[in-house]
């Protein structure tokens, strides 16, 4: 700092002094009369006292400034030069949620992690940062397109952007920094979008495409230091589905059992494979909910069957809600996850049951291939029921309350795999044959 800045500097301290001071001492009580009560030299020493106080006061307080004001410098051109130098800046991170429907807000994710639910789409997103430098200005916002509704209002900070309480997909996002962050930092991010992540796309450009009816499934962000190299690519966190091969939905009703359960999961992850669990809610038990989460660790897809498998056409509009949303809550109470797809039991339905279903938003999802196995026990004829028959896009119906399902499964998966069938959810499949709509009934997804 230059002489002049010092005696400009000096002489500010001193005028603010005086100022404070002077305010203070009128602001005192009694001091219009102090003079006649104690004399001039007492006065002296009180005003003489109270300047010193102000002057204190004042240096303290710009020493404080120049303090802050060092220091954000120091962060600043400490980011700057480790940005410039190719050295990783300050641990900053996104942070963000996804809401799905039918299952509600995922777990929060951090840089680059895959924001994705098997089965489900995005219908609305919320981000925020960790470890922004002390002192940086500046935010992350975000903006989503909503299938209908187009491009909505810039949010920012963990407000909600999309309908959380809809059912409108997202189809294109865009994210961008604001104030000394966008200086120092930049923003990826990239969308999971008809079975696959688009290119990375970065500060404020759109991810997504949009207006041609595709929907966003899944998000990832990343923050680097301004001007490096896109994030690199992380492991899968759901396995790849490829849309030009065949592919199947095992499908199995009235559990779990953990007994046979556990034994289909095996297999399924042994073999790469998934499926799609009805499950009825008397079975939902505390005893099966190690069974059930792993159901959702795997992939696999957790579904309704109704609470006690009663058939939809003897029930009037409220039992019908009371039954699905009864097995809906105590699946998301088990595994965190809530259903979106219902089986009718029986297979039997009608035009008012499907109206309940449209309302509730959930389709209804028969089969195609129908092994019997509840009625002959036999692990024979339901292997040759399934492989002596089985096109691409089927849905396989079976039952996992029984070993000789288990038994059947054990040979039915892994051959399955080895003639090149990937095992998918239905939703998965569905998502790759023209998806579905709530209150119509699907029997199969053929290409």
């Amino acid at each position: 700092m230059g002489m002049k800045s010092q005696y400009r500097s000096a002489a500010a301290r001193i005028g603010t002094a005086f100022m404070m001071a002077g305010a203070i001492f009128f602001a005192l009580p009694g001091t219009a009369f102090a003079e006649e009560e104690f004399g001039p030299g007492i006065v002296l020493e009180q005003k003489l006292e109270a300047e010193r106080q102000a002057a204190e006061a004042a240096d303290a307080q710009e020493q404080s400034q120049e303090s802050q004001q060092e220091t954000t410098q120091e962060n600043l051109e400490q980011t700057q030069q480790e940005s410039q130098t190719g050295q990783p800046p300050a641990e900053i991170k996104a942070v963000y949620q996804g809401f799905f429907f039918g299952s509600g807000w995922s777990e929060e994710f951090a840089d680059n992690y895959e924001c994705l639910h098997s089965g489900t789409y995005m219908t609305a997103l919320q981000a925020s940062l960790r470890g922004q430098p002390e002192g940086m200005t500046g935010t992350i916002k975000y903006q989503v397109n909503v299938s209908g509704y187009g491009w909505q209002d810039w949010r920012e900070n963990m407000a909600p952007a999309g309908q959380p309480d809809g059912s409108a997909p997202l189809e294109a996002v865009k994210v961008d920094l604001t104030g000394q962050l966008k200086d120092y930092y930049d923003i990826y991010y990239k969308v999971y979008q008809n079975g696959a992540w688009t290119e990375w796309a970065a500060n404020g450009n759109p991810a997504g495409q949009e207006g041609v009816g595709l929907r966003v499934d899944g998000i990832r962000m990343a923050v680097t230091a301004k001007g490096q190299t896109p994030p690199e690519e992380p492991e899968r966190s759901v396995p790849y589905i490829d849309p030009t091969r065949p592919m199947v939905a095992l499908t199995f009703d009235d559990g779990p059992k953990a007994s046979v359960t556990d034994r289909i999961l095996n297999s399924l992850e042994a073999n790469g494979g998934r499926a799609t669990f009805f499950m009825v809610g008397s079975n939902v038990t505390a005893g099966n909910t190690p069974t059930i989460q792993r159901m959702a660790a795997l992939n696999c897809e957790v579904a309704n069957h109704t609470n006690d498998h009663k058939y939809l056409t003897k029930l009037g509009a409220d039992g019908i809600r009371s039954q699905v949303l009864s097995v809906n809550q105590k699946i998301q109470e088990a595994c965190g996850v809530t259903p979106s797809l219902l089986r009718p039991p029986g297979g039997y339905y009608d035009q008012p049951s499907l109206n309940v279903l449209a309302s509730m938003g959930m389709p209804a999802v028969m089969w195609s291939i129908d092994t019997r196995d509840w009625q002959h026990k036999n692990p024979a004829k339901t292997i040759s029921s399934v492989l002596d028959h089985v096109k691409d896009g089927d849905i396989i119906l079976m039952h996992d309350i029984y070993s000789t399902t288990a038994d059947a499964a054990e040979v039915i998966i892994p051959e399955l795999v080895k003639r090149g069938y990937q095992l998918v959810t239905v939703s998965e499949l569905a998502a790759y044959r023209g998806g579905m709509a709530p209150g119509h009934v699907y029997n199969s997804f053929r290409p």
